[in-house]
């Protein structure tokens, strides 16, 4: 990315998305929130889970803010823009990631079973033909938490 965004903006913009998961979880959905920056590290767009909701298994955090983003900025690449969710991306939001043409990811908790970034697949080692930054652990214990406490409610 040309101009990079501090590590203090990230923290306060995982902060947005974490407000993000929140709505998600008051709405009964897996507590998952992203934000979209452009490059200057304005927001462009902000959403949470809604496939419950919504009927529809593709409307995960990151693909609203992509579709979100796309329509605002009136392009379906989104170069120069920064992803930042509270969890490590799914495969297919990691696909969509890259079809995107997305420069950066930033994430909280790693998702061991479902993690398509770092954990379960490496996005990096797959000879893709567009290469995405990732930066991790922002706020992690935070965002992990959502998530365990959210499973953790639902099995007791």
């Amino acid at each position: 990315m040309d101009t990079p965004i501090e590590a203090s903006s990230l923290e306060s913009m995982m902060g947005l998305a974490i407000e993000q998961a929140r709505l998600a979880e008051t709405a009964g959905e897996v507590p998952i929130g992203a934000v979209l920056l452009d490059a200057s590290g304005a927001v462009v767009a902000s959403g949470f889970n809604q496939p419950i909701s919504s009927n529809d298994p593709t409307a995960h955090a990151e693909v609203f803010v992509l579709r979100e983003g796309a329509r605002k900025l009136a392009n379906y690449r989104l170069p120069q823009t920064t992803l930042v969710v509270t969890v490590e991306p799914c495969l297919m939001c990691a696909g969509a990631l890259v079809n995107a043409r997305v420069a950066r990811v930033v994430y909280g908790a790693r998702e061991p079973k479902w993690g398509a970034i770092e954990s379960l697949l490496r996005l990096k080692s797959l000879g893709l033909n567009h290469r995405i930054e990732v930066v991790s652990g922002v706020r992690e214990e935070e965002c992990g938490a959502l998530i365990r406490d959210f499973f953790r409610t639902r099995r007791d």
